[in-house]
C-alpha cells in the first residue's frame, strides 16, 4: 500500500427546489382547508341558531293557538249551558203551564155548576116579590160573573199556558186579572225600530192575504227575526234573565202597520215601566 493515499471527499448533494415549494403549497392549501372549515362552521352554527329561532316561533305560535282553541272551546262549552239550562226551564214551565190550564178548566167547571145550583135553589125557595127582586140583582151578578167567565174561557191559550187576547177589550180583561202587564203598540214599516215596553220592535214585512207578518225584536243589545208569524201566534222570549218569559202578540195588520200588545211577566214589569213609562 502506499504511503500517500488521496484524501476521500464527502460530497454532499443540495436539496432540489421543489421540495420547498410543495412544502409551501401544503402549508397553503391546509391554510385554505382551515378557513374553509371554520367558515363552514360559522355556517352550521347560525343554520342551527336561524332553525331553533324558527322553531321556537312555531312552537310559541302554536301554543298561541291552542290556547285561544281553549278558550273558545270554554266559551262555546259555557253558551252551550246556558242554553241546555234554558231549554230545561222551558220544559218544565210548559208542563207546569199544562197542569195549570188544566187544573183552572176543572176549577171554573165546578164554580159555574156550584152557581147554578145555587141560583136554583134560591128561586126555589124564594117565595114573596121582595126575595124575588133581591134574588134578581143577585142573579143579574151571578150572570156577569158568568159572562166574564165566559169570555175568558173562549179565549185561545198558548203552548205556556197564557191566554191570548184579540182586540182592546180582552186585553183589559186580561190587565183586571193582574197576573201580568201588557204594553199596546202600532207600528209603521216607515218608522223603522219602535219601542214597546222595554224593548224596540221594527216591522220588516207583511202579507194582508195571508194575515201573516215578519218582525225584529230587539232586547238586551241583541235582535231576532221571526218570519212569516200568523196574527194572534204567540212569540216567546227572555229578557234580563228572567225566568218568565215575555209574550209579543200581532192582533191586527194592514199593508203598513201592525198592531198588538206585549205582555211582560210582573217580576220584570216595573223593570220595563221605568224603563218607558206606564203601560198603555
Amino acid at each position: 500500500m502506499s504511503e500517500f493515499q488521496e484524501p476521500i471527499q464527502h460530497s454532499t448533494a443540495e436539496t432540489p427546489r421543489w421540495v420547498g415549494l410543495a412544502v409551501a403549497l401544503l402549508g397553503g392549501v391546509s391554510l385554505v382547508g382551515v378557513g374553509l372549515g371554520w367558515s363552514a362552521m360559522n355556517k352550521a352554527q347560525g343554520i342551527q341558531e336561524a332553525t331553533t329561532a324558527s322553531v321556537k316561533q312555531s312552537s310559541d305560535a302554536i301554543q298561541q293557538r291552542l290556547a285561544k282553541e281553549e278558550e273558545i272551546n270554554q266559551q262555546l262549552e259555557s253558551d252551550l249551558k246556558v242554553v241546555t239550562d234554558k231549554l230545561n226551564l222551558t220544559q218544565t214551565q210548559l208542563v207546569s203551564a199544562r197542569k195549570a190550564n188544566k187544573a183552572t178548566s176543572v176549577e171554573v167547571d165546578k164554580k159555574l155548576n156550584g152557581l147554578e145550583t145555587s141560583v136554583n135553589t134560591q128561586l126555589a125557595t124564594k117565595a114573596n116579590a121582595d126575595d124575588v127582586n133581591k134574588l134578581g140583582g143577585d142573579v143579574d151578578g151571578v150572570k156577569t160573573d158568568l159572562d166574564a167567565t165566559k169570555n175568558n174561557l173562549q179565549m185561545a191559550r198558548s203552548e205556556m199556558g197564557t191566554l191570548i187576547a184579540r182586540n182592546h177589550d180582552e186585553i183589559d180583561q186580561l190587565r183586571r186579572m193582574g197576573q201580568r202587564d201588557y204594553y199596546e203598540f202600532s207600528v209603521t214599516r216607515k218608522n223603522g225600530a219602535e219601542r214597546v215596553g222595554s224593548i224596540m220592535v221594527e216591522l220588516k214585512d207583511v202579507n194582508t192575504k195571508k194575515n201573516q207578518y215578519t218582525i225584529n225584536v230587539l232586547a238586551d243589545d241583541k235582535s231576532f227575526e221571526k218570519k212569516n208569524r200568523s196574527v194572534n201566534e204567540p212569540i216567546f222570549f227572555y229578557t234580563g234573565g228572567s225566568k218568565a218569559a215575555l209574550e209579543l202578540v200581532v192582533n191586527k195588520v194592514s199593508k203598513t202597520t201592525a198592531s198588538g200588545y206585549l205582555s211582560v211577566p210582573k217580576s220584570a214589569g216595573t223593570a220595563s215601566a221605568s224603563a218607558s213609562g206606564t203601560a198603555q
